[in-house]
């Protein structure tokens, strides 16, 4: 086996263990070719053909990412395809986009916390769920800007 076999072997590895963390699929398996490709871009048909699967089952991957933040589309001058590459800064965009998530679940506990009295069990558990998120929320803009310091200094 050659060293570019094992290496998509292990993006298939990696696609599953992004399927067992909650990501679809299809989108697991299209996150690893970008993560495990040389070329600085790729088209919906390339990776269909890395993945041995249909260009459209591609497709609503590709927009799933694209959502997210995890990849962009570029502009490939005298091609009639669409390029996409992964986000110089797609982890951190990811991470940015959860805060989405957390104002449900902040919205979530509060209508609980609001539905119980403080003497009940509930009440300590959703108040203590609705505290973690407001924290999460406050601490993300200084996580992200310790990233920010790291990556300029290390990317050197």
């Amino acid at each position: 086996m050659n060293d570019r076999d094992e290496q998509w072997q292990a993006a298939e590895r990696l696609a599953l263990t992004l399927t067992e963390g909650g990501l679809q699929r299809m989108a697991a398996r299209t996150l690893a070719v970008f993560l495990f490709t040389d070329a600085e871009t790729v088209t919906m048909g390339e990776i269909a053909d890395r993945l041995g699967v249909s260009a459209g089952s591609v497709s609503g991957s590709v927009k799933s990412l694209l959502s997210v933040g995890l990849i962009e589309r570029l502009p490939a001058p005298g091609s009639r395809r669409e390029h996409y590459r992964l986000r110089d800064d797609a982890w951190a965009t990811l991470f940015t986009s959860q805060n989405t998530v957390i104002q449900l679940m902040l919205a979530a506990a509060e209508t609980g916390i609001a539905t119980t009295t403080a003497s009940d069990p509930a009440h300590r558990r959703l108040t203590q769920m609705r505290d973690f998120y407001q924290f999460m929320l406050k601490e993300i803009p200084t996580l992200l800007h310790r990233w920010q310091e790291h990556q300029a200094t290390h990317s050197r």
